[in-house]
């Protein structure tokens, strides 16, 4: 008898227990129809400053940078100083060693002579060994400058250099921090009187 009123107060005491539990669990369902308030949240992002002028400097790099991501679409290869790239278009590695030389005008001084920029660019094909070769931004056979070489079959040109020098930053300032541009052309047409190539 005892048993079977223990077993009856259990019985008793789970059912009420589940229903006490279904209700706070219908409780906590919101309607669809009803409208939750929500407090807006504070974005984490800086807030920008109004009214203040473009950063000169900012504005006219971006403009160089685009202008050279124009450039790029027409064939030009950009290389910092140092820099190795694989040219798949023509299948040969392209590094751009040092400059050898660069006495062109300085920015904002007025010079006799433009100058000219030296580039030592080492080319090697998938079946050719390295060639050092050295391009200039102009062409003169009288002094050993040229423009552009040839190798493998194509035309490599100086079409850029930079940065340009300035009165109080020469070559030895820019040393590792020049960057050149080269167009390569399928087909020779180079003038092999003017090249100083070397090879290893």
């Amino acid at each position: 008898m005892i048993h079977r009123l223990l077993i009856t107060g259990i019985s008793v005491l789970t059912i009420a227990a589940c229903q006490n539990k279904m209700t706070q669990e219908e409780s906590n369902i919101v309607p669809e129809t009803a409208t939750v308030n929500r407090v807006p949240q504070k974005s984490t992002e800086p807030e920008m400053s109004v009214g203040l002028p473009p950063d000169n400097e900012a504005v006219e790099i971006s403009r160089k940078e685009q202008t050279e991501t124009a450039t790029d679409m027409t064939g030009v290869i950009y290389l910092n100083e140092g820099e190795k790239r694989f040219i798949k278009e023509y299948e040969m590695n392209v590094t751009f060693k040092r400059m050898v030389e660069d006495s062109r005008c300085p920015e904002g001084v007025n010079c006799i002579w433009a100058g000219v920029a030296v580039a030592e660019v080492e080319m090697m094909g998938l079946y050719t060994r390295p060639v050092t070769m050295q391009i200039s931004t102009m062409s003169d056979a009288k002094k050993g400058y040229s423009k552009t070489q040839d190798f493998n079959g194509n035309t490599v040109s100086l079409v850029s250099v930079t940065p340009q020098t300035t009165s109080s930053k020469g070559f030895k300032d820019l040393a590792g921090k020049y960057k050149i541009g080269l167009k390569i052309t399928k087909g020779s047409g180079g003038d092999q009187t003017t090249q100083r190539t070397t090879t290893r």
